[in-house]
């Protein structure tokens, strides 16, 4: 998954360092407590940039729906929003570290309040090491608000349809370069897709070479090929009906995290984001921006039968 931030927070840490001696620092991180947050009048959310469109900046304004749910969230807890931009790390603990934990090595101690977009897994946050520690110890996660998946796009004029993978070993096929659909695809039906492959910068580039004809099909996220169908919408491209055989895993949930010492302020942010998602405002604005959304898997485990997400039914969530 391309996900990629880069930013600043003016005024967020006044001390980002700690001179010990000469040979010897100690990173400083801000005491962001709840109550401090409170008293500051501003939420500080990390987003990944050039990520449409879950987030980028369009003239140096943040856009994007997970801006935009997190402005929601900042609102109805009385709190200004401020952005905080980061490049994504070679893994998901390293995001943690650079966003919330304790800052990326070439600005330590900046970081944020809290992490957006964070693949949820239960096991995974809970996950231990034969000491019995932690191993997701840089941050906590919680608050899913959306199911994502992997899908495809193709060209209507290059291909009828797409009702099975096998179909792409005949076809170019775009994809993000280092991204999991590369490695899927390159792997699958023991390599008789890799000549196909093409890789792109982003979603953007495989999505504009996909509208000219120069591969057959795209894979991406949901969003990712929601949001470029709606760009391109004028082009001959459709959203394809197939899924993925032995990719682990086709649908995953998406919320947040924050450093492990603010949980307070996560239970606070975890309550209106359940809110929002129980209330349909999250289905609501994934509608503004022409997005599908799905419940996420979190809440078949915690709804009782007769539960309801307020009016999910009468929201229009497919783009």
């Amino acid at each position: 998954m391309k996900r990629h931030f880069f930013g600043v927070v003016a005024a967020l840490l006044l001390f980002p360092w700690l001179s010990v001696n000469a040979q010897q620092t100690v990173t400083v991180v801000p005491d962001r407590t709840y109550d401090k947050v409170m008293e500051s009048g501003y939420l500080v959310a990390a987003f990944y940039e050039d990520f449409p469109p879950y987030s980028w900046q369009e003239d140096f304004t943040p856009q994007g729906i997970d801006v935009d749910i997190a402005r929601r969230i900042a609102e109805r807890m009385g709190l200004e929003l401020r952005t905080f931009w980061i490049s994504p790390d070679e893994t998901l603990e390293g995001d943690l570290r650079n966003a919330i934990g304790v800052g990326h090595y070439m600005r330590r101690g900046k970081i944020a309040d809290i992490l957006m977009r964070v693949p949820y897994d239960k096991r995974y946050a809970y996950q231990q090491d034969e000491m019995g520690n932690l191993i997701n110890e840089m941050g906590v996660l919680f608050g899913p608000y959306s199911e994502e998946q992997w899908r495809i796009a193709y060209n209507t004029e290059l291909l009828d349809s797409v009702n099975t993978i096998a179909v792409l070993q005949y076809h170019p096929v775009g994809v993000e370069m280092a991204s999991l659909p590369e490695t899927y695809l390159s792997a699958f039906m023991q390599g008789r897709i890799r000549d196909q492959v093409r890789q792109f910068r982003n979603m953007t580039d495989a999505f504009d070479a996909l509208a000219a004809g120069d591969v057959s099909a795209v894979m991406g996220m949901q969003g990712e090929v929601d949001y470029h169908l709606d760009r391109l919408a004028d082009q001959p491209l459709a959203l394809a009906e197939t899924g993925f055989p032995s990719i682990g895993k086709q649908q995953w949930d998406v919320g947040m995290a924050v450093r492990y010492s603010y949980r307070q302020l996560g239970y606070a942010i975890e309550a209106e984001i359940d809110g929002m998602v129980r209330e349909g405002e999250v289905a609501e604005l994934y509608h503004q921006h022409n997005l599908s959304w799905s419940l996420p898997a979190y809440y078949d485990q915690i709804l009782e039968p007769d539960d309801a997400v307020l009016e999910l039914d009468t929201v229009s969530i497919d783009p």
